[in-house]
């Protein structure tokens, strides 16, 4: 692996990748996960995601915190974020991978991205005692938001 000047991942043949390697912390697993240029191809489950799960995570405020800055084609959800992209046509601009990567860890694809990490649990800055070691989202809730971005085609 290795890291252009501007942090951007060079292509070193077939494929570009890297395994995330984390640490096994108070019963908090996290599933091992390869990024493929600027996506995590595979399931972090190993089977697809619940898009219905997947809608209501991102809607409600309170689990995927997605609205609070992003806006989508949520007409029942007030005060939309205006800080990140429309999530409209997120399946249509993105493929499956893509949007697990951004997910995941969008810094691993922009290391300039004012999004968090769901999926991370170290290099965290200021965490409360009591999310220390847990990811945001688990690795089911991640598909289920995958899924459910798919679906969003227009």
């Amino acid at each position: 692996m290795a890291l252009h000047s501007h942090r951007r991942w060079t292509w070193l043949g077939p494929a570009i990748w890297l395994t995330a390697a984390s640490p096994v912390a108070a019963g908090t697993p996290l599933q091992p996960f390869t990024v493929v240029g600027d996506a995590v191809p595979k399931s972090l489950t190993g089977r697809p995601g619940n898009a219905q799960r997947g809608r209501a995570i991102v809607t409600d405020r309170r689990v995927g915190l997605c609205v609070l800055c992003h806006s989508g084609p949520f007409p029942e959800v007030r005060l939309q974020g205006t800080l990140a992209p429309d999530l409209a046509g997120s399946g249509r601009r993105l493929t499956e991978g893509q949007l697990r990567l951004r997910i995941v860890d969008a810094s691993l694809s922009n290391p300039d991205t004012i999004m968090p990490p769901y999926y991370r649990i170290e290099r965290l800055d200021r965490v409360l005692a009591k999310y220390r070691n847990k990811p945001v989202l688990t690795a089911a809730e991640i598909e289920d938001v995958v899924a459910f971005l798919m679906t969003l085609k227009e």
